[in-house]
C-alpha cells in the first residue's frame, strides 16, 4: 500500500521513507520540481521511494496522479504552501486527515492572532493594513511602534518586516506594495525577547512538547533566520508552563492532530505567539529531532496519515540525555550565480562531528538573498548542550563562503 506526500520540506525524505516502510507502506513523493530534493535523492538508494513528477499546483493533475497509485492508504504534507490542498484532497478521497477548515485557519496568521486575542492568549490583536503609504496611519493608530508587518499567508520568513520608527514603517510599507503577497498584509505588536519554537505532536486534543528550539534571526529590518539549536535546556517548571501554554494555543487555533512548529517569543511576561506552522519544523529541525530524541519521529507522521494515534505521544524519549545539535544557514552575500563554496574542506577540523547539507548547487541563480531563498547550505554540529552545539556550528560555518558570480 502507498502513502503519498504532496510535496515536502527539502530535508526529511529519507526518514519519511524509512517510517513508511516500517508501517508496511511505500512512500511516493508527488512533486512539481524534484530539484528541491536533490541532496536527499542523491544520497538515498534509488529504490528508497517513488517519485512522481506532476504539476502540484494543478488539483486535477494531482487527483489523476493519486488515482494511479497502488492502494493509496494516506496522504501527507509537510509544507505550508500545500497544506490546504492536501487536507482538501484527503477529505475528498475519504482518507484520514485534518479538518480542512482548521487548516485554512492556520494558514491565515491574522485570523489566528485574532482568535488567540479573543481568548486571552495574546496581548494584542492583528490589524489588516493596505500596503503602500496609506497604511502608515492605520499602523500608528491601531498598533503603534515598534510594529511587525506580515503577509497573512507567507512562508519561509518571506514578506516580514520589523518597523522600529516611522521611517522604517514607510520603507516597509513601500516594499510590501512591491511584493507578490500570498495573502493580505497585516500589522501586529512587536514582541521583545528571544525567539524560540516549540516542536509539538498532537492527537485529538492531547499535545506533547517534544522540545524547544532556539532561533536567531538577522539584525536587519527584513527577518531572515540564521541559527538554530535543539534542545534548549529549560527549568522543569518553565518547560511545563510552555507545554501547557502551547497546548491551549493549538486548541484555540483548531490544531488537533499532527506535528506543529510553534514559534514564540519568551517575553518578560511569558510566552507570546509569533506564528503556528502545522508541520514538523523546516530546515534541519526534523533531523535534529530524530538524532537528539533517539527515534525516527517521522513514524508519527505515518501514524497520523493512517488515522491512528501516534505511538510517539507515549514513547520514552532520550531528550536531555542524547546529543544536542546546532545548525547555521549559510547565505550568499549578494544575488548572482552560485559557483561553489570556499572552506568546505576545513569543516572536518572543527569539533562537533560537523556536517554540510547543501541547499543549492553550483550553477544556480540566486535572485534574492534577503530571506531563506538566499540560503546555499547548512552547517550542522553536535555537543552535549544546545548552547555548545550552536557555538560549534557557528565557528565552523563562518569558514564557509559561497562563491557568487555576477549574472552580467
Amino acid at each position: 500500500m502507498t502513502i503519498a506526500a504532496l510535496e515536502s520540506l527539502s530535508f526529511g525524505l529519507g526518514r519519511m521513507a524509512e517510517a513508511a516502510e516500517e508501517s508496511g507502506h511505500r512512500l511516493c513523493l508527488l512533486t512539481g520540481d524534484r530539484s528541491v530534493y536533490r541532496h536527499e535523492l542523491a544520497t538515498l538508494p534509488p529504490d528508497a521511494l517513488d517519485v512522481v513528477d506532476v504539476d502540484t499546483d494543478d488539483p486535477a493533475a494531482v487527483r489523476r496522479a493519486l488515482a494511479a497509485l497502488p492502494a493509496l492508504a494516506g496522504l501527507i504534507n509537510t509544507t505550508d504552501t500545500w497544506s490546504v490542498p492536501a487536507a482538501e484532497l484527503s477529505a475528498e478521497l475519504g482518507l484520514p486527515g485534518p479538518d480542512p477548515a482548521a487548516v485554512r485557519l492556520l494558514r491565515d496568521k491574522r485570523r489566528v492572532r485574532e482568535a488567540l486575542h479573543a481568548q486571552g492568549l495574546s496581548r494584542s490583536t492583528a490589524v489588516a493594513v493596505p500596503a503602500g503609504p496609506e497604511g502608515a496611519e492605520e499602523v500608528l493608530r491601531t498598533v503603534g511602534l515598534p510594529a511587525v508587518l506580515k503577509d497573512s499567508s507567507g512562508t519561509s520568513s518571506r514578506s516580514v518586516w520589523i518597523a522600529h520608527d516611522e521611517e522604517a514603517l514607510h520603507r516597509a510599507l513601500a516594499e510590501a506594495a512591491q511584493q507578490p503577497l500570498k495573502g493580505e498584509l497585516f500589522a501586529e505588536t512587536f514582541l521583545a525577547g528571544p525567539l524560540y519554537s516549540a516542536e509539538t505532536l498532537s492527537w485529538e486534543g492531547t499535545t506533547r512538547l517534544l522540545g524547544v528550539l532556539s532561533r536567531q534571526t538577522s539584525r536587519t529590518a527584513v527577518v531572515r533566520e540564521e541559527v538554530a539549536a535543539f534542545p534548549v535546556a529549560l527549568p522543569d517548571g518553565e518547560r511545563a508552563a510552555i507545554e501547557a501554554w502551547v497546548g491551549r494555543v493549538l486548541e484555540v487555533a483548531g490544531h488537533r492532530r499532527g506535528f506543529a512548529h510553534v514559534e514564540f517569543i519568551l517575553t518578560a511576561e511569558g510566552a507570546e505567539l509569533v506564528e503556528i506552522n502545522r508541520r514538523i519544523g523546516g530546515a534541519l529541525v526534523g533531523e535534529v529531532l530524530c538524532r537528539s530524541l533517539g527515534t525516527n519521529v517521522y513514524t508519527a507522521m505515518m501514524d497520523e496519515a493512517l488515522g491512528r494515534r501516534p505511538a510517539l505521544l507515549d514513547a520514552p524519549l532520550e531528550g536531555g540525555r542524547g546529543p544536542a545539535y546546532g545548525f547555521v544557514l549559510v547565505y550568499a552575500d549578494r544575488p548572482g550565480v552560485l559557483k561553489g563554496w570556499h572552506g568546505l574542506g576545513e569543516l572536518a577540523a572543527f569539533p562537533g562531528s560537523v556536517e554540510w547539507f547543501p541547499v543549492r548547487e553550483p550553477g544556480e541563480h540566486l535572485p534574492n538573498v534577503g530571506d531563506q531563498r538566499g540560503c546555499t547550505g547548512m552547517v550542522l554540529a553536535q555537543a552535549p548542550t544546545a548552547e555548545l552545539a550552536q557555538h560549534r556550528a557557528w565557528s565552523a560555518a563562518v569558514r564557509v563562503r559561497p562563491v557568487i558570480a555576477d549574472t552580467r
